[in-house]
């Protein structure tokens, strides 16, 4: 099923245009792997492939509970070793803070004999969000997701557009010069991520979705082919059987009263009782709406009414996705 050709989708769009600018992130955490054994510890934890990811890639991938459930998701890249007499590079992953010291937790559970070591380095760097031309400012070449650049001591990371505009993550060691451009507020950024369609995990929907509830395996944050991890099965036999019921989509909210909050319900006509679908990630839009990636029974996304909270709460307008879905197998 491919929602960006659904005819249920509404032809609404958000008025909200996404300026060229930098925005300082500080919603997002660093957590850095080191030693020999640092790649292959990752690979057998993530469901991505990170023993083959390149110096000038980035990927998306999630850490999944046994039951295949996302407890965490990040932007993976790596870099030369700290210690110089290190010959395998460091892998750094870029997280929501609010999940880090848990996911740093539970993930160093299984290092056990591995020479690998995790370490919180959010307070070595600056985390900033480009957009538009301030991409052009510092790495012409990182315009193609997931081309990543590393240019001496700071890194650029191509993400996927939004609102007609390129974007980029840019991480810079504490000290050095912000990126130049105009202020872009949080605010925007956040808006860009939504339009984006790709929902990052945090606190309130920890262990809440499968991979594929929130499309990762169509925007490059699923390896079929590469080896275990934890959740591999059920992530496997969820595309393989074609069981996939629940998708994420971007959507309108015309909340006017209340602010719609990650983890809130969401329900359909034809049930008044029982949720068809919860918000993942939402940001105020200036044009005094709400925008956010809901994952939903693909079911409900085909006709009818949804509203937020309640059969009685704020509309939501389905939006096209903007990426295609991979089919199911």
């Amino acid at each position: 099923m491919n929602l960006a050709s659904s005819p249920s989708l509404q032809n609404t769009q958000s008025n909200a245009e996404l300026p060229s600018g930098v925005a300082k992130l500080e919603h997002l955490g660093i957590i850095r792997v080191t030693g020999a054994d640092a790649a292959s510890f990752l690979q057998g934890q993530l469901t991505n492939d990170v023993a083959l990811l390149p110096m000038n890639e980035s990927r998306l991938a999630a850490f999944c509970s046994a039951k295949g459930r996302m407890q965490a998701s990040f932007t993976i890249y790596k870099r030369p070793a700290i210690d110089a007499t290190q010959t395998t590079p460091d892998i750094y992953m870029v997280c929501s803070r609010d999940i880090l010291a848990a996911t740093l937790k539970r993930l160093s559970m299984f290092v056990m004999r591995a020479k690998a070591k995790l370490t919180d380095v959010t307070d070595e760097y600056n985390i900033f969000g480009l957009t538009g031309n301030t991409i052009n400012l510092i790495a012409t070449e990182a315009i193609n997701t997931p081309a990543t650049v590393i240019f001496y001591a700071f890194t650029v990371i191509a993400l996927h557009p939004a609102l007609g505009q390129t974007r980029a993550l840019c991480i810079t060691p504490v000290g050095d010069t912000a990126p130049a451009g105009e202020i872009l507020s949080a605010e925007l950024w956040n808006l860009g991520e939504v339009h984006a369609g790709i929902a990052t995990i945090t606190a309130p929907i920890v262990e809440a979705f499968v991979p594929q509830m929130l499309n990762y395996e169509s925007v490059g944050g699923v390896n079929f082919k590469k080896g275990c991890y934890p959740g591999q099965e059920v992530v496997a036999r969820s595309q393989f059987r074609g069981t996939l019921k629940r998708r994420a989509y971007v959507v309108q909210i015309d909340a006017t009263n209340s602010q719609p909050f990650v983890s809130q319900e969401i329900f359909h006509e034809s049930d008044a009782e029982q949720p068809c679908g919860m918000v993942a990630q939402v940001a105020a839009n200036p044009n005094g709406v709400y925008s956010a990636i809901v994952s939903m029974q693909t079911s409900a996304a085909d006709v009818g009414k949804l509203t937020l909270g309640s059969a009685t709460g704020a509309n939501i307008t389905l939006l096209p996705l903007p990426y295609p879905l991979l089919e199911d197998i």
